[in-house]
């Protein structure tokens, strides 16, 4: 085909495509301006939107949002808030727009000398990392869970809750603990330690806490950062029923109750228990994969407000019927 075929093909799409989107001319009526069968217009129509010519954009109207936050809060009536994002087809993109709803919601909620107990994980991150105006509060932002070792560090909490504190104006305190040891024993041991106590103890008296909601993958956080091997990760979703976890380590199964998994006694950091004694516990989960883990999360009640897609709280709600 040559360029001039080419050319008049794309005028033709470009043509009819604004007839059709734009001035709103039935398909009818363009078969007869053009001389074609309507069958044919019906073809160069998806034609214009295979091609790029036309991109449709489905907005979520808010009345359709506030509808899908409604029948979930039905389902699950200790549910303060839905904060639910459009669906998007890019995992970068989709998490920045949960991140925004998480941050507008911060910026319309938190009070001045609030405690903010700040969990881990990209979703979290990603609330500090949303760009855009916020008013000053004088809010103490503190980690909710220690350390990990260095290809964690822009999403260790610690590091999290230093960038929600210059964004909001406020101070962070700093929990000097590793998130995970290799035994009971050492867990204990620096449980005991004054520091890391009195900190644990502030988080505890949060009035928010910001968390991530995790499902088990082979190719996760936690794998990367040698917490589970990809085979105990498999054994926890396959032969013990795991669907996801709450903070980054406290798991559960699809009814939300609570399973044993090697990462038992082994962390440092607020427990589930201790996040349903936090009035307002916003857990946030972007990506369209965590549908399951979320349900499990919800179940078990510690979950005051959900921040995630559009898709996955569909999903949702047809698994809980």
């Amino acid at each position: 085909m040559d360029k001039n075929t080419l050319s008049h093909d794309s005028e033709l799409l470009t043509e009819i495509a604004v007839a059709y989107y734009q001035d709103e001319i039935t398909q009818e009526e363009i078969a007869r301006k053009f001389g074609i069968s309507r069958i044919k217009v019906g073809r160069l129509l998806k034609r214009a939107r295979e091609e790029g010519i036309v991109e449709i954009n489905v907005r979520y109207h808010p009345v359709f949002s506030t509808r899908l936050e409604q029948q979930l809060q039905s389902r699950f009536p200790h549910l303060q808030r839905a904060l639910i994002a459009l669906d998007s087809p890019d995992g970068d993109d989709q998490r920045r727009q949960v991140a925004a709803l998480v941050s507008a919601h911060l910026a319309q909620s938190l009070k001045d000398n609030a405690i903010v107990a700040v969990g881990q994980g990209r979703n979290v991150a990603a609330v500090a990392d949303y760009p855009g105006q916020v008013p000053t509060r004088n809010c103490l932002f503190i980690s909710g869970i220690g350390g990990t070792h260095r290809p964690g560090d822009a999403i260790n909490a610690d590091h999290i809750s230093r960038r929600l504190a210059k964004k909001f104006g406020g101070i962070s305190e700093t929990l000097y603990a590793p998130a995970y040891v290799e035994n009971r024993a050492l867990r204990d041991a620096f449980m005991q330690n004054g520091t890391i106590k009195e900190t644990l103890d502030r988080a505890r008296k949060a009035d928010i806490a910001l968390v991530g909601i995790g499902d088990m993958n082979e190719n996760s956080y936690m794998v990367k950062l040698g917490w589970f091997t990809p085979h105990e990760i498999i054994d926890a979703s396959v032969n013990q029923g795991v669907t996801g976890d709450v903070a980054g380590y406290d798991f559960f199964n699809a009814q939300g109750q609570h399973v044993d998994t090697v990462m038992n006694d082994r962390v440092i950091g607020l427990s589930i228990e201790e996040l349903r004694k936090i009035p307002c516990v916003i857990a946030i989960a972007a990506e369209n994969t965590k549908a399951m883990a979320i349900l499990g999360a919800l179940r078990t009640g510690a979950i005051d407000i959900i921040a995630t897609t559009a898709q996955n709280i569909r999903t949702i709600l047809s698994m809980s019927q």
